[in-house]
C-alpha cells in the first residue's frame, strides 16, 4: 500500500546494517497520541505498516491517520496492512478525524488510505469530507493526502482532492521493471497519470518510492526523470523492510552514501524536493513539503 512496514529480526535472512537500527516509542507525547487515536478509535499507518518512525513522529504530536477502515483490497507484496474484503466504511469517520486533529493541535496533518476498489467512487467522498471537516475545525492546519490509485477513475480523483488539502501524494512504490511483483494490481503508467492530473488540476504533487528491491541505478534515474515530465514536485526515497517471512524479501540494503547521492541526483533531474534516506518514509517530516 502506502506506507513502508520496519523489519523484525525474524523477518529476513539478511542482518540489518547498523544505520537501520530504530528507537522504541516511548515518552509522554507518544503516550497522549496513542489514547487519543485508541479513545477515538481511529486507524494509523503508522501502527498497521509498523512504520519505524512511529516514536519519533508521535513523540512530536503527529501521527498519519489511516481512514476507510485498515483492510485493503490489493495484495501488494512489500505491505503490512491486511488484505481482503473491506466492511462498511464509517460515515462518521470525517468527524472523528477531524476532531482528533484539533485535539492534538497539530499544524501540518497527514491522511492516508486503504485502496477500497470495491466501491465505485473509490471512497472519494469520505477522502473529501474528511478534509473538509479538519479544514473547518482546524483552518490553520496544513494537510497531505497520500491517495490511493483509483485505477483511472479520474472524477474520483479531482473529488478526493478538491477538499482544500496543499499536497496530494500518490506512491509510486517502485520502478517500472518491478511493478508486475511489488505492485500486481497496480500499473506504472497509470500511477503516472494520476500525478500529472493532480498537478494540473493545481496541487503539490508528491510520490515516494522504496529501495532495495533488486532496482537498478538506471532504473531510478528513469523513475526520477519520469516523474518530472509528469509534473512531480517532491520525492521521498526509502529502504524497503520486509515485514514478515511472507513478503518479498530485501534484495539489498542501500547505504546512506547512495541515498545522499539519489537525493542530489533527483534534484538535478528537475524535482523540487527529495527527502531521502535508509528511514525515510511518505509522511517523514511532510511538513516540510508544504511550501516547496
Amino acid at each position: 500500500m502506502i506506507e513502508l512496514p520496519v523489519i523484525s529480526e525474524e523477518a529476513t535472512r539478511r542482518k540489518k546494517p547498523d544505520w537501520l537500527r530504530v528507537k522504541l516509542p516511548v515518552g509522554k507525547e507518544y503516550a497522549k497520541v496513542r489514547k487519543l487515536v485508541d479513545q477515538h478509535k481511529l486507524h494509523t499507518i503508522c501502527e498497521s505498516g509498523n512504520c519505524p518512525n512511529m516514536g519519533e513522529c508521535w513523540g512530536a504530536g503527529t501521527a498519519t491517520f489511516m481512514i476507510l477502515g485498515n483492510v485493503c483490497t490489493r495484495s501488494c507484496s512489500f505491505c503490512a496492512v491486511a488484505t481482503g474484503r473491506p466492511p462498511e466504511y464509517d460515515e462518521d469517520e470525517p468527524r472523528r478525524v477531524a476532531e482528533a486533529i484539533k485535539l492534538m493541535g497539530v499544524k501540518h496533518a497527514v491522511i492516508t488510505s486503504v485502496n477500497r476498489d470495491e466501491l465505485k467512487d473509490r471512497g472519494a467522498e469520505i477522502w473529501y469530507q474528511t478534509v473538509v471537516k479538519t479544514k473547518e475545525l482546524s483552518p490553520e492546519t496544513t494537510i497531505e493526502t497520500l491517495i490511493p490509485d483509483v485505477k483511472a477513475n479520474w472524477d474520483a480523483l479531482y473529488r478526493m482532492i478538491s477538499g482544500g488539502q496543499e499536497v496530494v501524494s500518490h506512491n509510486m512504490e517502485t520502478v517500472e521493471s518491478l511493478y508486475r511483483r511489488v505492485r500486481p494490481q497496480a500499473k506504472y503508467a497509470r500511477s503516472l497519470e494520476q500525478i500529472k492530473l493532480t498537478k494540473e488540476y493545481g496541487k503539490r504533487t508528491k510520490t515516494g518510492i522504496m529501495l532495495g528491491l533488486g532496482e537498478t541505478k538506471e532504473e531510478v534515474y528513469k523513475a526520477m526523470d519520469d516523474l518530472v515530465a509528469h509534473g512531480c514536485d517532491i520525492l521521498t526515497l526509502g529502504q524497503y523492510l520486509q515485514p514478515t517471512k511472507m513478503h518479498i524479501e530485501v534484495a539489498e540494503f542501500i547505504h546512506p552514501d547512495l541515498f545522499e547521492h539519489y537525493r542530489e541526483e533527483g534534484l538535478k533531474r528537475g524535482l523540487k524536493y527529495v527527502e531521502s534516506g535508509p528511514l525515510v518514509r511518505s509522511s517523514y517530516h511532510a511538513e516540510r513539503h508544504v511550501n516547496v
